[in-house]
């Protein structure tokens, strides 16, 4: 996987980026002056990022995922990864048939909703997982696989299904080793 450069990152225009960002020079970033990328961002190949989006440190997009900020934004907080193929996403069409669907309509006959998603502090997303306008991922919380996000999540627990339910809590024990972690950063 080839990444972007240093340079090629800062004449992207991005509201912010921080130390040692990774972007795939395959991925597609769109609105780059909406993006704040936290240390040790890595977004891999065939992602796309568009709208306003903001992430912590250490987030990480794997191949083919794409988050879509539109105007309300999604926000992505330290250490949340998403698996292959994730969808996160802050506005949609109204699927109803109350109004006409789709970016080549004037927003006249539309409905949209927006709404700011957010996915909280080491949250992760299994594969193909989908996450919807409006959406709060509570901190610490794990999604599995090809499971849709419809409604907001308890903190520190373990998400499965269309639409994702609550199977039993989550381990805080990684907290432990963020702390190792960062400790370790300072020594540098």
């Amino acid at each position: 996987m080839g990444y972007l450069s240093q340079d090629a990152l800062a004449r992207l225009g991005f509201k912010h980026v921080g130390h040692n960002v990774k972007i795939s020079d395959k991925a597609s970033i769109y609105n780059c002056d909406r993006i704040s990328l936290g240390d040790h961002t890595r977004i891999d190949d065939f992602c796309v990022v568009s709208g306003t989006v903001t992430m912590g440190r250490n987030v990480h997009m794997a191949v083919y995922s794409h988050v879509a900020g539109g105007e309300p934004g999604v926000e992505l907080n330290d250490f949340a990864g998403l698996a292959y193929g994730c969808h996160v996403i802050a506005q949609s069409d109204d699927y109803s048939g109350a109004t006409l669907t789709n970016p080549t309509v004037p927003a006249r006959y539309k409905r949209e909703i927006k709404a700011k998603t957010v996915i909280g502090r080491h949250v992760i997303l299994g594969a193909l997982t989908v996450v919807l306008p409006g959406v709060v991922v509570a901190e610490g919380c794990s999604v599995g696989a090809h499971s849709l996000v419809t409604t907001s999540t308890k903190p520190w627990h373990m998400y499965v299904g269309i639409p994702a339910r609550p199977l039993r809590p989550r381990s805080q024990d990684l907290l432990a080793l963020e702390a190792l972690y960062l400790n370790s950063e300072n020594d540098v």
